[in-house]
């Protein structure tokens, strides 16, 4: 019996805002997407990113050259669905080849109606982005014309002043109960969530209750927390102040504090610092981080593309407290961490930019959590 004709690839194109081409095959779904252009440096890891939520309204391109060769399966998802606007990869693999794979990566897209595109020259991709910075892009495979492609790129929205962390924040109140003997409770404002993260707090003790972005002060109140959470998630931090105003609540009441990413350009935000937008930001799993307090130095995983604007020696004098640089990112020394501590020097709330519940590694900053308990414990 003959096998089955497989279906060619459609061609695709993929266009910058600046008028950069390049053309390719499908990859996922067909059709035409458009977002902000991202490169990531993961050689691994690729489901956890597809899934994070702080990438919705980005097209992610990949620079390892070979990427789907794990596959995909139902225990790696870090939300419900993927959130990526578009995806850019060179060679894809043809056959996946894990024992955990339960579907190709292609088929995912496809299924999500994620469009993708293969067959192009990332590495000159990458360095374009590099030079020029993160910028808007299209990809399409019904369009062949680059310049009626290049319009509606261009018309597209842009990052900056994007409010979207109530697009992908949970709708309702949920729990996650702590494992085994429970030592806190913790409010957790969804702004993009990741599932590793109330998991690594749960194995701590901690019961998490997470929240909707739209949360307030009330609403944490009710908990009655020991501590407060603000998540990752995507977005330009100067277009949200719910969120900041619902912080500098609970720092005048006294709740201890622990942020992460759009948590930590939140948390600036709050103490008086500006934010602004990186030339291409930081993204994928290997860059160093050193943290001041201890004087180490973590291989991190990231996801940003605004970083807060603090004096990274020196501390400045707020209103909840002395804050302090207390993480920076030794490739260019933006800062990737914020301490608040009382008159006495007691650690009041802190913050990193970077993610230190990533599940895909490396996991050099898990510590963070265990500091978590102990400032909520009143032993930081």
């Amino acid at each position: 019996m003959a096998s089955p004709v497989q279906k060619l690839p459609a061609p695709a194109l993929l266009v910058l805002e600046d008028g950069r081409t390049f053309r390719g095959e499908s990859f996922g779904a067909e059709g035409e997407t458009f977002g902000e252009a991202v490169f990531s440096t993961g050689m691994s890891g690729y489901q956890e990113t597809l899934t994070d939520p702080s990438y919705h309204r980005q097209v992610v391109v990949m620079t390892a050259p070979h990427v789907g060769n794990t596959g995909m399966n139902d225990e790696d998802m870090e939300s419900s669905r993927i959130w990526v606007a578009g995806y850019v990869v060179r060679d894809p693999a043809r056959v996946p080849s894990n024992w955990r794979s339960t579907r190709s990566l292609a088929d995912e897209l496809r299924e999500q109606g994620v469009v993708g595109i293969s067959g192009v020259d990332t590495r000159a991709l990458t360095r374009h982005l590099r030079e020029r910075g993160a910028m808007r892009v299209g990809i399409s495979t019904t369009e062949t014309d680059p310049q009626r492609l290049l319009q509606r790129v261009q018309e597209s929205a842009e990052m900056t002043g994007s409010n979207l962390s109530e697009a992908v924040s949970t709708g309702e109140t949920y729990v996650v109960p702590a494992v085994g003997e429970k030592r806190f409770t913790v409010a957790a404002v969804d702004l993009g969530i990741k599932a590793n993260t109330p998991r690594m707090m749960s194995e701590r003790g901690i019961e998490v209750h997470v929240l909707p972005a739209t949360a307030s002060l009330a609403d944490v109140q009710a908990v009655a927390p020991d501590g407060l959470f603000f998540s990752n998630g995507p977005g330009d931090p100067a277009a949200t102040t719910g969120q900041v105003e619902l912080l500098q609540g609970a720092l005048r009441e006294g709740i201890p504090y622990f942020g992460i990413c759009f948590g930590n350009q939140l948390f600036g935000r709050a103490l008086g610092f500006g934010t602004y937008k990186l030339k291409y930001g930081h993204r994928g799993i290997n860059q160093p981080v050193m943290d001041r307090t201890t004087g180490k130095v973590e291989v991190t995983a990231h996801n940003h593309g605004f970083a807060v604007d603090a004096p990274l020696e020196g501390s400045t004098t707020t209103e909840f407290g002395e804050a302090t640089v207390s993480h920076v990112c030794l490739n260019d020394d933006v800062v990737e961490g914020l301490e608040l501590r009382d008159a006495d020097g007691r650690l009041r709330s802190f913050s990193v930019q970077y993610h230190p519940e990533a599940a895909a590694g490396p996991h050099d900053a898990a510590y963070l959590f265990d500091r978590f308990s102990a400032l909520m414990e009143g032993k930081a």
